[in-house]
């Protein structure tokens, strides 16, 4: 499948730059709002402390030590990871139908790795802790500490990310200079500092290897391999250890980037009139791979449940009962799979795709996979193996205070979106000198 952009110019790609419109405005003060909302319970955690949300200890209390903190911090990590594989897929395997949508799955990667980061800092209780706690111990407590992987990891990803970024702006930045802003020079010369066209094959090359380092680290480092191993290796949690939850890990993650790329794409294409540059061939194509990526999710869900019933330990078996029982599980399973149902059955029948539809299914996917997460997590400490305060009542519900994080984080991606739309082009100049152009 191919996309045909024939008859897009260079001004369409600038356009979100140029205008400001009162859609535009009207949905930078939705972002505020969710972030403000965010930041008045924040400031009730740093006043009260962490007491304010409904996370205990175990112990004559009940409850559980995590819970939507960590469930979202892997969420918005999975999307992060998701998002970049796409756009290094792009560059290694020639998918160029996807070429306009890959600087959006890496600016979707910049802004989730930075809300898993934000979950690393309220969940720690207070931010000094960062700075007397967690740095310092870092060199010698990183072999082990959970914590430490967890940084590693987020910093070495968003390293790789923001570089892989800034050599690709460069390219569109001196052949649009002229389209842009006067009153944004002094950034562009920033991003601009020591270019010439020759050096655009090196960064080719350069790109190119980054590209192919994130596809590698993903599934043995990263989504597919550290922040899983956290899990996957404490036998004392039944419904965390184990071999599958790499690859679970990694198909959730893929899951979820796919959808959230269609609904940013998506908004891009509404709100500027992006028919041509992002058409909806683009969206078949993506919906395609969100239909296959909810099948490995499903069907890894169902390893999980059959191996977890079946002649399995005690405690494991107690634990996947629970997790069955549960009606919010049987949520993010349904979603998934009516996702995954929709999109096969408009491939066979193309007249029933919708783009409306797709990006609603999407969001449910997303509600979807963010459920399976917190549940993941909370359920897990739950039923753990020692089970040391047997019949001890406890309960765990997610506080206005965790829920206004959520809230504000997804105000923190749009509010980035918002504003590095009107910096940058989120379009490659590539995917339209690529099949053709018209210049304006």
């Amino acid at each position: 499948m191919s996309v045909d952009v024939t008859g897009v110019d260079r001004d369409t790609l600038v356009r979100p730059i140029r205008t400001v419109s009162t859609r535009y405005l009207a949905a930078l003060s939705v972002a505020l709002g969710m972030i403000g909302v965010w930041l008045f319970f924040y400031l009730q955690q740093l006043r009260h402390g962490l007491i304010v949300t409904n996370l205990a200890d175990w112990g004559s209390g009940g409850g559980v030590p995590w819970g939507l903190y960590i469930g979202a911090f892997i969420w918005w990590v999975g999307i992060a990871h998701g998002g970049i594989i796409l756009s290094a897929a792009v560059r290694l395997l020639g998918m160029d139908t996807y070429q306009p949508v890959a600087r959006l799955a890496e600016l979707l990667t910049i802004a989730a790795l930075t809300c898993a980061g934000i979950f690393i800092l309220i969940h720690v209780g207070r931010p000094d802790r960062l700075v007397t706690s967690v740095i310092p111990a870092w060199p010698t407590r990183v072999q082990w500490s959970p914590l430490m992987w967890d940084v590693t990891v987020i910093t070495a990803y968003f390293v790789l990310t923001a570089t892989y970024l800034g050599l690709t702006i460069r390219y569109d930045l001196h052949r649009l200079r002229n389209r842009l802003p006067n009153r944004l020079d002094p950034i562009y010369d920033v991003l601009l500092v020591g270019y010439s066209e020759t050096e655009d094959a090196v960064v080719e090359r350069m790109v190119w290897w980054i590209a192919f380092a994130i596809i590698i680290m993903a599934p043995l480092l990263l989504h597919g391999g550290v922040i899983p191993w956290l899990f996957a290796l404490l036998p004392s949690m039944a419904g965390w250890a184990g071999g599958v939850q790499g690859p679970s890990f990694l198909s959730i993650a893929l899951t979820s980037a796919v959808s959230g790329i269609i609904i940013v794409a998506a908004a891009f294409r509404y709100a500027y009139g992006w028919a041509e540059l992002i058409p909806e061939a683009v969206f078949r194509g993506l919906g395609q791979w969100l239909g296959f990526f909810s099948l490995l999710f499903l069907w890894l869900q169902l390893q999980q449940v059959i191996t977890g019933i079946f002649a399995a330990p005690t405690t494991l078996q107690h634990a996947t009962e629970v997790k069955i029982a549960t009606p919010l599980y049987w949520v993010a399973i349904g979603v998934v799979a009516l996702a995954m149902l929709y999109v096969f059955a408009a491939s066979l029948r193309p007249s029933l795709f919708s783009l409306p539809l797709l990006v609603a299914l999407s969001v449910g996917v997303l509600a979807g996979t963010l459920i399976e997460k917190v549940l993941f997590v909370v359920e897990g400490l739950m039923h753990a193996h020692f089970d040391l305060y047997a019949g001890v009542p406890g309960a765990y519900t997610p506080s206005a205070v965790e829920l206004s994080a959520l809230v504000g984080t997804v105000g923190i991606v749009v509010l980035f979106f918002l504003v590095v739309s009107k910096v940058i082009p989120v379009v490659e100049l590539h995917a339209i000198e690529d099949h053709g152009e018209v210049e304006g």
